[in-house]
């Protein structure tokens, strides 16, 4: 996946660990020689273990900062299988994106089917008139990486 994403030249904005699954996507963009952002709460510097290899890191003093930040620093959004932060941070910035403050691309990393579960649920959302329908739009599920590469040349023309 992270080729697939620097091959369409992008580059990495994260929430700055040198642990987990994103620690390991922030070695492999720096090992490819592209520029990666973290950005981490003061808070969690020394809990999560600040990577502190990465071209830039910020320390920010809540996690509100953190996410205005990583949107800030963002073209696009991408959630991969993780957990409550993760899906706080996809839930906050599809409602900004349904509130219109944003038109950037959000797209859901559904390895093995992880948010399946997720997408259902938002989808029941819409049937049961809590969410319009052409909201469900604002979020491309990518079942692997031929669809995610798809979504990347539409989306940016690269």
């Amino acid at each position: 996946m992270v080729r697939q994403l620097v091959k369409h030249d992008f580059d990495l904005v994260y929430g700055g660990a040198s642990v987990g699954i994103m620690g390991v996507i922030a070695d492999e963009f720096l090992r490819l020689k592209r520029e990666v952002v973290g950005i981490i709460p003061e808070f969690l510097s020394n809990l999560e273990l600040s990577h502190l290899g990465l071209t830039n890191l910020l320390v920010v003093e809540s996690m509100h900062e953190r996410k205005q930040k990583m949107y800030d620093h963002s073209h696009a959004f991408m959630a991969l299988p993780g957990g409550m932060g993760t899906l706080d941070e996809l839930c906050e910035i599809i409602t900004w994106a349904q509130l219109s403050h944003h038109h950037k691309p959000i797209y859901i990393y559904n390895d093995r089917g992880y948010y399946d579960h997720f997408v259902l649920h938002i989808q029941a959302m819409a049937e049961n008139g809590f969410l319009k329908r052409e909201h469900l739009n604002l979020i491309k599920v990518c079942n692997g990486l031929d669809e995610l590469s798809r979504f990347l040349v539409q989306d940016f023309r690269s």
